[in-house]
């Protein structure tokens, strides 16, 4: 007999709209990858909604990010900590939540305020990706924790705060939770119309430093090995690569100096988005072919970085889950649809160490990582209710995950 989660449903309902102010003051907390303090501050923010509930914390901090500076020397940056926060891990289902606290939008960005445009749209940095996500979570959580049938189900939150870069520091953390539990969700936006993604694309990042050799523009350029000469030919081959499902987004360029000196170095970065596990060799022959075929005569090219996640493909686990969130929202007479993207985020991690998961349970917001990006507030609530539902019929007994 199916049980009666209305009455549960209706207190999420009632919650989320008294959560607008807090919304508004996550987001007006600059929390972007490299501003550790603001990050913590987030992260301090929501710890006691979920203490409240029950759940331990406990803090990690995470290795500093590395990358290549202008000048070819590698620099380390520092990020904020990430805070896991269980309860129950004795329970006999264990169930992952995760989310990021981290935004693309330093401190020194000029989008740094959030404010309701109208009733129902959140203007802000970060309203969408993803602190309203993050306040989605708690709700569907303190939904489940009203419940009688709470403990059947331990969970556990992870609140990183390095995702928009990668996740490189808490890669590990992703890794071993990826063990422990059955399945995960995670409160990535939506897409502008309320789909959730099927499959995702993997990703890397790469930097290619091309050392030449200085000489005089006039006297003796001959003597001179162009590194931005040769840098433009390279990027050029990369840009030109084609493979089924592969991506190349050429993004990043330093080089060069006064008018009248060769230049000895450039600098060049580079995203790749891969489909299939295949495309991460190819891409890798293709760049030793490159480097053969441009280098040598004074001109050398070193390579760093590489592939950060592989790609998410459907199984028949992920397509269980799938099924689960698509009879809840008919359920809640919103009906929803799957499709496949090029982004990529922590569920391909999860998914690489064999964890099912969902991976954007969160709000309904556009236009992320600009600043027009913008949320519908009473999808915190809606996505609140859909998690929430999930939550409830599996700790029922409704659905089994065997």
């Amino acid at each position: 007999m199916r049980e009666d989660y209305s009455p549960h449903l209706q207190w999420t309902a009632a919650q989320a709209p008294l959560l607008r102010d807090e919304l508004l003051r996550l987001a007006n907390q600059n929390s972007g990858s490299f501003n550790p303090r603001g990050v913590r501050a987030v992260a301090e923010m929501l710890a006691p909604r979920f203490s409240a509930l029950g759940a331990s914390a406990q803090w990690f901090e995470l290795p500093p990010s590395r990358s290549t500076a202008d000048d070819g020397t590698q620099r380390e940056r520092a990020v904020g900590p990430a805070l896991r926060l269980r309860l129950r891990p004795e329970a006999p289902l264990q169930v992952f939540l995760g989310g990021h606290l981290d935004t693309v939008y330093g401190a020194e960005h000029p989008f740094q305020t959030a404010r309701f445009i109208d009733e129902d749209t959140v203007h802000g940095p970060g309203v969408a990706d993803l602190k309203g996500g993050l306040l989605a979570m708690w709700l569907a959580l303190a939904t489940l924790e009203r419940t009688p049938w709470r403990e059947r189900v331990g969970w556990e939150v992870l609140l990183n705060p390095d995702e928009e870069i990668g996740s490189t520091g808490s890669a590990p953390l992703l890794a071993e939770a990826a063990q422990r539990h059955r399945f995960g969700l995670i409160y990535e936006p939506s897409f502008p119309d309320g789909s959730l993604a099927s499959s995702r694309k993997g990703s890397g990042n790469f930097e290619i430093l091309v050392h030449g050799r200085a000489a005089h523009a006039g006297r003796n350029p001959q003597d001179g090995r162009n590194a931005i000469a040769a840098a433009a030919r390279v990027i050029d081959a990369i840009n030109g690569l084609q493979r089924e499902g592969v991506t190349i987004n050429p993004a990043y360029v330093r080089g060069g100096g006064p008018l009248n000196v060769i230049p000895d170095f450039c600098l060049f970065k580079f995203n790749v988005r891969t489909q299939q596990a295949g495309d991460e060799p190819w891409l890798q022959g293709e760049l030793d072919r490159i480097f053969r075929a441009h280098g040598g005569d004074g001109i050398v090219f070193e390579l760093r970085g590489g592939f950060t996640r592989p790609p998410k493909p459907l199984g028949a686990a992920q397509e269980r889950l799938m099924d689960w969130v698509l009879d809840c929202g008919r359920a809640l007479q919103r009906p929803l649809a799957f499709k496949p993207t090029g982004g990529c985020c922590d569920g391909n991690n999860l998914a690489a160490h064999g964890l099912p998961n969902l991976d954007n349970l969160g709000v309904v917001g556009r236009d992320i990582h600009s600043d027009r990006e913008t949320m519908r507030y009473s999808s915190l609530g809606e996505r609140a209710q859909l998690s929430a539902l999930l939550l409830m019929r599996v700790a029922s007994g409704e659905w089994s995950w065997t």
